[in-house]
């Protein structure tokens, strides 16, 4: 038994030290990134690569400012990413309800529909896509990207998994106290699944602000353009001045890593650990309204 008890212990050091030798190298690059964005653009590339610049060059974060409308383009991206946001969040977190805790003909039919669309590449119905838009009079709209992203059958399948979770017991209880199905839903299921809409905002705020090849398709007048595509005009016109590249690319990854830093113990959080004490929790939000 001890002997087992050993290798097993071996075996966990052996797995733990890997994992962090695979940490360090994801991290590099990005440490990299950050180490360039403070030096002179001839010194980005010097061998060996001096990660702590003598002089940093602070200057390279306000000049980055100046040679494009940064601001704008920032301002952008936040409005269309927290918009996004915000309407995945409701529309999934709605539409899983109904699919996990209602009855109503042709349920499953529909859910299988709607899910078999995450199989489809998006590169295959872009273009019809485009023109619905541009038909409806939204090409070079940010209503475009709005309309087009405001649902996901990912968010909506991430949910339905979760709530499915959740016992139909406390719905049943619910209803008996007299809720009607919006109440259920807004005190007592969002209450239970912080877990799961963390998980779904971080994904959603991730591959919304991250997003290129949307604002690159629907934006062509330059004050509607997002980050990224800013990022990739400046790339263009100054394609030389690496040290500015990197402390713009630094400062576009400033809000993904504040969410996911905010959020990240939510990913470890179960329905067992939060169901009575969400239920409870509802229960006396919904006797104080």
């Amino acid at each position: 038994m001890k002997i087992k008890n050993t290798k097993t212990k071996t075996l966990r050091v052996v797995l733990y030290v890997v994992l962090i030798l695979l940490a360090f190298l994801m991290l590099v690059p990005f440490a990299w990134m950050l180490s360039a964005s403070f030096k002179l653009d001839k010194d980005v590339f010097i061998f060996p690569i001096q990660w702590i610049p003598a002089n940093p060059r602070w200057q390279n974060y306000v000049d980055i400012w100046r040679k494009i409308p940064l601001l704008k383009f920032v301002l952008n991206t936040v409005k269309l990413t927290l918009i996004v946001t915000f309407l995945q969040l409701l529309t999934s977190s709605f539409a899983a309800y109904a699919f996990s805790k209602l009855h109503f003909k042709g349920k499953n039919a529909l859910f299988l529909a709607y899910i078999a669309t995450i199989a489809v590449p998006w590169q295959v119905y872009m273009v019809p896509q485009f023109m619905m838009m541009r038909g409806m009079g939204l090409a070079d709209t940010h209503l475009a990207i709005i309309f087009l992203q405001a649902f996901s059958a990912f968010g909506v399948f991430m949910m339905k998994q979760f709530y499915e979770g959740i016992p139909t017991e406390l719905c049943e209880a619910a209803r008996i106290d007299g809720m009607s199905e919006y109440q259920i839903w807004y005190r007592v299921m969002l209450p239970l699944s912080k877990p799961a809409l963390s998980t779904l905002l971080i994904f959603t705020f991730v591959n919304t602000w991250n997003d290129f090849l949307g604002p690159l398709i629907y934006l062509t007048t330059e004050s509607k353009k997002t980050l990224q595509l800013g990022l990739r005009m400046f790339i263009s016109q100054f394609g030389s001045e690496y040290g500015l590249i990197m402390a713009a690319s630094v400062l576009s990854l400033i809000p993904v890593l504040i969410v996911f830093l905010s959020l990240q113990k939510y990913f470890v959080e179960g329905v067992a650990a939060t169901g009575v004490k969400g239920w409870r929790l509802a229960v006396g939000a919904a006797r104080d309204r």
